[in-house]
Order: C-alpha cells, then sequence, then structure tokens
C-alpha cells in the first residue's frame, strides 16, 4: 500500500502537468517529419511522432520554467529525441534526474569502463533499446570490450570473464531481471566494490532502469539515422 501511494506520488506530477498545459498543443502524428527523414519516420506505428520518436510531441518550450528552459536551451537543436525532453513534461524531472545522473556517471568515483559496463547490464534487463543504441559506442570507447558487449547484449553465459566484470553482469540479471539478488551474488560485488562502489553501482542501474521505464512506456524509438543495436521482439 505504501509503495502504491509512493507511485502514485511520483506520478501526479507528470500527469498535472499535462493536465495544466503542457499536452494542450497536441496534435496527430504526422506521417513527415520535416527534417528530410519522412521515408523512415513513416514506418512508425500511428501513435508515434516523427518529430520526438515518441507518443508525445516536442515539448514547448514556452510552457516550461526557468531552470527547465535551461536544460531546454543545453539541448540544442534537434534534441526532441529521447528522456531529457520527454522528462521535461513533468516540470522538475528532469532538474533532478539530470543531477543525480551527473553525479554518478562523473563523480562518485566509479571508473567510466565500470560506468558503460553497469549501463549496459541494467539497459539489457530492461530491453531499452534507445538506451542501448546510445551507450553500446560509449562503452566500446570506456573500454568495454566487444567481447563483453555480446555477452550482456546476447546474455551469454559469464564463464571466463574477468571476476569485476562478471559479478557487475550478473548484479545486473539479478537485481532488475530477476527483481532479487543472491546472498552469493552480493557478498561477491561487496568485496570487490566496497558499501560505497556498490552502492552507487546499484543506484546508476537504477537511474537507467528508470529511464527505461520511461522510454518504453512513451515507446520511443532511435532515431530514423541511427541503427537499432539491440535485438530485441
Amino acid at each position: 500500500m505504501r509503495s502504491s501511494l509512493r507511485s502514485m506520488t511520483l506520478l501526479l506530477p507528470i500527469g498535472a502537468s499535462v493536465a495544466l498545459g503542457y499536452g494542450l498543443n497536441y496534435m496527430p502524428p504526422q506521417t513527415g517529419s520535416g527534417d528530410g527523414s519522412s521515408g523512415a519516420a513513416s514506418s512508425f506505428p500511428k501513435d508515434i511522432y516523427p518529430q520526438t520518436g515518441n507518443r508525445l510531441p516536442a515539448v514547448n518550450r514556452d510552457t516550461l520554467d526557468e531552470a527547465a528552459k535551461k536544460i531546454y536551451d543545453a539541448g540544442g537543436a534537434g534534441a526532441d529525441y529521447g528522456p531529457q525532453r520527454l522528462r521535461l513534461y513533468g516540470g522538475g524531472a528532469e532538474v533532478f534526474s539530470s543531477g543525480l545522473n551527473d553525479f554518478l556517471r562523473r563523480k562518485a568515483g566509479l571508473e567510466p569502463r565500470l560506468v558503460e559496463l553497469s549501463i549496459l547490464a541494467a539497459v539489457r534487463e530492461m530491453d531499452g533499446e534507445y538506451e542501448w543504441t546510445a551507450h553500446e559506442p560509449a562503452a566500446l570507447k570506456a573500454g568495454v570490450s566487444p567481447e563483453i558487449v555480446d555477452v550482456i547484449k546476447y546474455r551469454k553465459p559469464l564463464t571466463g570473464i574477468g571476476e569485476k566484470d562478471a559479478t557487475i553482469i550478473e548484479l545486473g540479471r539479478e537485481s532488475v531481471g530477476k527483481h532479487k539478488v543472491s546472498s552469493e551474488t552480493f557478498d561477491r560485488a561487496l568485496k570487490l566494490f566496497g558499501d560505497r562502489q556498490l552502492i552507487n553501482i546499484v543506484c546508476l542501474m537504477g537511474d537507467y532502469s528508470s529511464t527505461a521505464i520511461l522510454l518504453n512506456t512513451f515507446d520511443q524509438h532511435v532515431r530514423p539515422t541511427d541503427k537499432p543495436l539491440l535485438p530485441i521482439p
């Protein structure tokens, strides 16, 4: 009961923002995108707006408060795809989310390779096509080998993988995929990373899992110019 009330509390600001003006400029999705990608955009489902690749039209900047406008402007032209602009519909949701994400990725003391490995491990269990397509190249650039990427992508066995990598992948499979972490996996992770790093790894997985819920709910597609990199049904 307490969990349900908490969920309703989190969702109310989003619903209220739509009711109070964010959604007043809705028009039915059009088949052309106006950006030269109308051919690719025409393959979207009927409820997808080509300008955003999801089920909501582009957010109206004029409806945003000053803090949200700064985030909007930082995205630049052509930034209507993805979670940042979606969260702006929720008023302050993106303001808080971007601060947490920046801390976990850049200021929590996790090496970039482990950051990207943790993101992929979580996103794979959520079938997060948009996030995976964005972060697979980032993971490779950060030093995650193509072989490790494929282990996560195709859910291969963890035999022959380094202990830290295997533990993070298994942690993602259990915490996100199975919703329960075994004592063995937890003990191994705690020994390898310590309590502080482990907390930040799990929070990072949670951050990207929650983003996957957002993107999956609004059926966010990758840009027509991008090739989806995650095999999902």
